[in-house]
């Protein structure tokens, strides 16, 4: 790893470049948000539901970058972000992409091994797509081939985007120079659930400082001295770094990371459409580890890792758990927050949700209710912090609130499970116009399907036949089977499991057009 460039040299203006910047922004989409259960589930996490103001936190981070480097010209190219995801998540993070017209690179991960190993592979996967292009772009700019990575979480809010643009374009200078840059934010109390940076030499008049050290998560009394003195700011998790950087940074900090990273995508299946599918057993073996421990903890205290701290004044924050969604929502003149069918009665401070029932608060104070079909939290808002632990019990007992909603989101369509007790299900199935579920067999139940609403076309075996409304069929253990849609209305069923285990994970797919047989 070459020797990166000094403060002095950071703060020196970079000449006027003779190849175009590009700009590369990284979005890390693989998360669970346990903190915000019961809304964010495994299967279903707050960056891919509608959180606020009616589209997913996902939508929101790539949209906040329209305004970064929007009026560059030349000097600079933005290139369409990498999403960094699971293999779990596919199918909703590309439907959340296209609904919205947004373009991406989607990188897929077998299994998860936190922000370290994602930013590694997503910065293997931007090299890869810039090298494998012509060094000049369409307009005859001669195009730099080692991209800027803008990484950050797809799980933050942001309420004012200009400042936004200001402190990443900034952090980009720094970047192309050869440091790796963070955005801090400065504290507003001693948060203990942040990570912070100590922050040393200022690198110009804009409030730029050389990083002295990173601190992972300190215990309150030490947070509360770090903002007391006014040197040290929270990490936002926004990091900004050349992708050379980064990789020669890996390697030298956690040579297993970057070398199983490099394995796994070596190896990746690519689709037709770009996506990346990271090798399963190479990814396996990688080392699980953060950003911040990986790499950033290194920062000051090895001399051959520059970094700088811009500081990030544009109302920042992590929605971690349920008190930041109070503290970012617009609230009544009590300090109450009600969505869905909510009524107060002498109530202050209080979030409550209702996906459906009439949730009705009375004489509370600093409370969060949030209310779905198949679970209800009733927290102190000082608490919310602890809702993990819940989530943590419920993943032991292998319960499935903790995974997915009762209503579950399909390529196809949705289903929604009505009923269950021992060795039956009940599932109201909705089947889009012109969706077909996959030809799939069960080792352990039995289906009985009835139509309610539109036409179904059903494989069964080797028979394939029209069912109206009113009109059921039986679909044995063990045979092969199809639903599909084939009008221009949706199909609902209503379909009656039974058997001794039934389970979403009793599927053997043969045919999909959703990709979702196993590799």
């Amino acid at each position: 790893m070459n020797q990166l460039v000094t403060p002095a040299g950071l703060i020196a203006a970079a000449n006027e470049p003779e190849v175009a910047l590009i700009v590369q922004p990284v979005v890390l989409a693989g998360g669970s948000g346990t903190r915000l259960w019961p809304l964010s589930r495994e299967h279903c996490p707050k960056q891919l539901i509608d959180l606020l103001d009616g589209e997913s936190l996902l939508e929101a981070t790539i949209r906040r970058l329209d305004g970064v480097y929007a009026q560059a010209g030349a000097a600079v190219r933005k290139a369409a972000p990498v999403v960094v995801s699971s293999e779990e998540l596919r199918l909703m993070t590309v439907d959340r992409l296209c609904r919205s017209g947004m373009s991406a690179r989607v990188v897929l991960e077998p299994v998860a091994r936190n922000t370290a190993p994602a930013l590694t592979v997503a910065a293997l996967a931007a090299r890869a797509g810039h090298e494998a292009v012509s060094a000049r772009d369409g307009a005859g700019v001669v195009c730099d081939s080692d991209p800027v990575l803008i990484a950050m979480p797809a799980d933050h809010l942001i309420a004012d985007r200009a400042a936004f643009a200001a402190a990443l374009e900034e952090a980009v200078g720094y970047a192309a120079r050869g440091a790796v840059v963070t955005l801090g934010v400065p504290p507003q109390r001693a948060e203990t659930g942040y990570g912070y940076i100590g922050a040393g030499a200022a690198l110009g008049a804009s409030g730029a400082r050389v990083i002295e050290r990173f601190v992972e998560k300190p215990g309150a009394e030490l947070a509360a001295s770090y903002v007391a003195s006014g040197d040290y700011l929270w990490n936002s998790g926004i990091f900004v770094v050349r992708a050379s950087v980064w990789l020669a940074a890996i390697a030298h900090c956690r040579p297993a990371i970057a070398a199983q990273c490099a394995a796994a995508f070596e190896a990746a299946v690519v689709d037709a459409d770009g996506t990346v599918h990271l090798d399963a057993a190479a990814l396996a073996v990688c080392p699980s580890d953060s950003i911040d421990y990986a790499v950033m903890e290194s920062l000051g205290a090895n001399a051959r890792l520059a970094g700088v701290v811009v500081p990030l004044v544009a109302g920042w924050s992590d929605v971690g758990a349920w008190d930041a969604v109070w503290q970012v929502s617009n609230k009544d003149a009590n300090g109450n927050v009600a969505r869905g069918r909510v009524m107060f009665e002498d109530v202050t401070d209080t979030f409550a949700h209702s996906d459906g029932r009439l949730v009705a608060c009375v004489g509370v104070h600093g409370v969060v209710v949030v209310e779905t079909a198949d679970a209800v939290l009733v927290a102190a808002r000082d608490r919310v912090q602890d809702v993990k632990a819940i989530v943590g019990k419920l993943r032991q007992e292998r319960s499935a609130v903790a995974q997915h909603h009762r209503r579950v989101e399909r390529p196809w369509g949705c289903y929604d499970s009505l009923d269950q007790g021992e060795r039956f299900q009940v599932k109201r199935i909705v089947v889009k116009p012109g969706g077909r579920l996959s030809l799939q067999m069960h080792h352990h139940r039995a289906e009985h399907w009835t139509v309610v609403r539109g036409t179904a076309r059903v494989t069964r075996g080797e028979e394939v036949f029209l069912l109206s409304e009113n009109e059921s069929t039986y679909i044995p253990l063990g045979v092969k089977h199809r639903l599909e849609n084939p009008g221009k209305t949706p199909l609902e069923i209503i379909e009656v499991q039974s058997g001794g285990y039934l389970g979403e994970d009793d599927i053997v797919r043969f045919d999909d057009e959703y990709g979702r047989i196993q590799r």
